[in-house]
């Protein structure tokens, strides 16, 4: 069979997975058989996740959908326009709570997402084929420093993150999924994801070091591993640090 071309045009934040020299233009891609329009996508680089709305020569198409010789093809990344008629997009609402999985990179920010209350798994022995299989079986997003993961036919939610360092993440995934207003601080262990509950001074006394047993009364202790926690100088820490991502 002949070689066949299409056209392709990326928008928006969709155009960190290209070369400087593909971005913000058309990108030729030439073909063999009949593809479909995801694996197209893919081979040029932009993993399906991050994709919200397919045109086809104008028209609104699935990522399934096969490609058609000389198809100009355009890209748009989630939240690029508000003004999509409905129908158009990829992804359909999600009830409930947004929750996570996260590779084996991303520690730092597993425990600053489960600070602000959000369920997000993490195991630092977490393989691909494990991440991709949680996704599936809990409807959670991935998040990864690992494009080829988000490529997984299995993952239908997912973001890359840009930035390596903690905090620059948790401001990134904050604003891809618009989630400033669901914070739930304080509501969930930092080291297993359980749920805190509030709990009796007496109840947790053998577990509390001398100090904290004479200069605190508040305690919450993990459902999950048991852990106990208190409102001390580590509290005002992350205290000040969601007041900071709050403003």
């Amino acid at each position: 069979m002949n070689d066949q071309k299409a056209q392709f045009y990326f928008h928006g934040s969709l155009n960190d997975f290209l070369s400087p020299s593909l971005r913000n233009s058309w990108v030729s891609y030439t073909y063999r058989d009949q593809p479909a329009v995801k694996d197209a996508i893919e081979a040029i680089g932009v993993p399906h996740p991050e994709i919200d709305v397919l045109l086809v020569n104008g028209s609104p198409v699935a990522l399934l959908s096969p490609l058609q010789p000389e198809a100009l093809v355009e890209v748009y990344p989630l939240h690029h326009s508000p003004q999509w008629p409905e129908g158009y997009s990829l992804h359909t609402p999600t009830p409930g709570p947004t929750t996570f999985v996260l590779d084996v990179h991303l520690g730092r920010l597993a425990k600053l997402l489960r600070m602000l209350g959000f369920d997000s798994r993490y195991e630092n022995d977490y393989n691909d084929a494990t991440i991709a299989r949680i996704a599936q079986e809990e409807n959670r997003i991935v998040l990864t420093r690992d494009i080829g993961l988000l490529k997984h036919r299995a993952v239908s939610r997912g973001y890359w993150l840009r930035s390596q360092h903690a905090d620059e993440q948790l401001a990134e995934v904050i604003q891809q999924f618009q989630l400033k207003h669901d914070f739930h601080p304080f509501t969930r262990c930092l080291t297993c994801n359980g749920n805190l509950l509030k709990v009796p001074k007496e109840t947790v006394l053998e577990n509390l070091p001398p100090k904290t047993r004479l200069y605190f009364n508040e305690f919450f202790q993990c459902k999950t591993c048991q852990r106990v926690y208190w409102k001390g100088s580590h509290y005002e820490r992350m205290q000040a640090f969601l007041n900071k991502i709050a403003g």
